[in-house]
């Protein structure tokens, strides 16, 4: 299963939770961020890539809609709910990221 994460910087969130499953069985795992000063920018080809797509709040979604338009028609993608309050790898993030992803991929 292809997973992408999307926040906006690709700085903290979206890294963290692509950290989190990087080393699951039978998951490969990549993020991504909205802004144009995103450490590794979404593109169409990664979102055709992923199975599933979770971004971090309603905002990355419209995004999406709006600039991806035909990529997203047809995956499944998922608004986690998670603002830009956290640093990478916190832990209070890390469980947040677990109680969401983890239905999708178990």
């Amino acid at each position: 299963m292809n997973i992408l994460f999307i926040c906006s910087r690709n700085q903290w969130r979206s890294p963290t939770a692509e950290a989190v499953y990087k080393n699951t069985e039978g998951v490969t795992a990549k993020s991504a961020g909205t802004s144009s000063s995103a450490r590794t920018r979404v593109n169409e080809s990664l979102i055709r890539w992923a199975d599933i797509v979770f971004v971090m709040e309603d905002k990355h979604k419209k995004i999406l809609q709006s600039q991806f338009h035909t990529a997203i028609q047809n995956k499944q993608l998922v608004v986690m709910h998670i603002p830009d309050e956290y640093q990478y790898m916190d832990a209070e993030l890390i469980d947040m990221i677990q109680d969401i992803v983890n239905p999708y991929i178990i």
